[in-house]
């Protein structure tokens, strides 16, 4: 049976657009020792890629009994800002991958519009995204469910099944094929294979393979 042509690149951003995830880990891991939780940057990334802000502020509250709040971004929000404004940088091969797509594209992320808007700033890719961006904000439910990604798929006006998404989280590629949609699952981070294998799934390690990938 052969695979639909695709119409529509979905990416996430954190990991798959913007090098983001271990230098959020590391500022993570320094601020929770502050806050009486000795978890690790490894340990950050494990239990929280790919998750919604909301699962982030849950799970510190039960691990420290304080939730994340306006109180709490005041303390510490300025150093994430610091780090990523000096080293937040595209993900390698990311911008050549771009260029060379014949078919048009968006971002759906968990993170906030701000956030995502932030982040492609700093790293210049905000243009090419400019009125594609959706958010977790945008739907009831967050990765892993479909709702994100068949919203973005609406919105573009492309039926789910000629969309393809790139992700590198459990939660991101659970939803995707929720949705019924092809993924591209990019090992670049530190989740293990085994984790992202499964059907309708492709794994790469280089972003400039990525336009090749979508030939059927």
């Amino acid at each position: 049976m052969s695979v639909p042509s695709p119409e529509l690149v979905i990416f996430d951003c954190d990991g798959v657009l913007v090098d983001s995830e271990r230098l959020t880990a590391e500022v993570s891991a320094e601020i929770l020792a502050t806050q009486g939780w000795a978890v690790t940057a490894d340990e950050i990334l494990e239990l929280f890629t790919g998750c919604t802000d909301e699962f982030w502020r849950d799970e510190i509250e039960v691990r420290t009994g304080r939730r994340p709040d306006h109180t709490w971004d005041a303390e510490h929000g300025h150093r994430y800002e610091r780090a990523f404004d000096e080293r937040l940088t595209p993900v390698d091969g990311i911008v050549h991958a771009l260029h060379l797509l014949e078919v048009p594209w968006c971002v759906a992320s968990n993170g906030s519009h701000a956030k995502v808007r932030a982040n492609l700033g700093r790293t210049g890719l905000l243009p090419l995204f400019e009125g594609r961006i959706f958010s977790a904000e945008d739907v009831a439910t967050g990765k892993p469910s479909p709702d994100l990604f068949l919203h973005a798929a609406a919105t573009m006006g492309v039926d789910p099944v000629r969309c393809v998404v790139v992700e590198d989280s459990v939660p991101g590629v659970t939803a995707a094929r929720a949705a019924g949609m092809r993924v591209l699952a990019y090992m670049g981070g530190d989740v293990a294979e085994d984790r992202l294998a499964g059907p309708s799934t492709t794994l790469f390690h280089d972003m400039r393979d990525l336009p090749g990938l979508l030939v059927d």
